[in-house]
């Protein structure tokens, strides 16, 4: 479950923000906590005092990646055409980072056990990614199930996605955002007359 933002004090900011791009760019096993410490410009003690362990950092960075994610989301569909649902694969797109290694929370489940406290966070971000899908594709489409409509559109936007942390290309996020549209026209009921 993410939880709610917490206030960090400045050298908390600091290792979350060096860990953060040091986890997302090296992977999170490769990283360790001497080579955040010194990109924090703390030592370990304060590593240490600020989180706990390296799993509990692990669990604030994906914690505060989907914070940003989904402010950045929720940003885009206030403004987004209709159909929505197209504003997920929008926020993919937008958020191409120099070296884009693709989704962090496709990352990190590749990387993290089950039991880890930080899978919980990638789940509920994945679920709730899934969720709003549905919701939307109900609010948005005159379809009969919005969720197995969803299912179809939700499991082209993690494909497409996971692909672009492996071949670097947005190609088929472009590509599945244009068959996740044409689906979504051909799933809509014929209009009443």
């Amino acid at each position: 479950m993410v939880a709610a933002e917490v206030e960090l004090t400045d050298g908390a900011r600091r290792i979350l923000d060096a860990a953060s791009e040091l986890f997302y760019r090296s992977g999170i096993h490769a990283v360790g906590v001497d080579a955040i410490a010194a990109e924090s410009g703390v030592t370990k003690r304060t590593l240490y005092n600020r989180f706990g362990s390296k799993d509990a950092l692990v669990v604030a960075y994906l914690e505060e990646r989907h914070r940003q994610w989904w402010a950045r989301f929720e940003e885009r569909l206030g403004t987004a055409e209709h159909p929505r649902a197209l504003a997920l694969f929008d926020s993919y797109l937008g958020d191409v980072d120099d070296g884009d290694r693709g989704c962090a929370f496709i990352n990190a489940a590749g990387e993290l056990p089950f039991s880890h406290p930080g899978y919980g966070v990638i789940r509920d971000h994945k679920a709730r990614v899934y969720e709003r899908l549905i919701e939307l594709v109900a609010e948005d489409e005159l379809v009969d199930d919005p969720q197995a409509v969803a299912e179809h559109v939700y499991l082209l936007l993690e494909g497409a996605a996971a692909h672009r942390g492996i071949d670097g290309s947005d190609q088929r996020l472009v590509r599945a955002r244009e068959l996740a549209r044409q689906f979504l026209a051909r799933a809509r009921r014929p209009a009443e007359c």
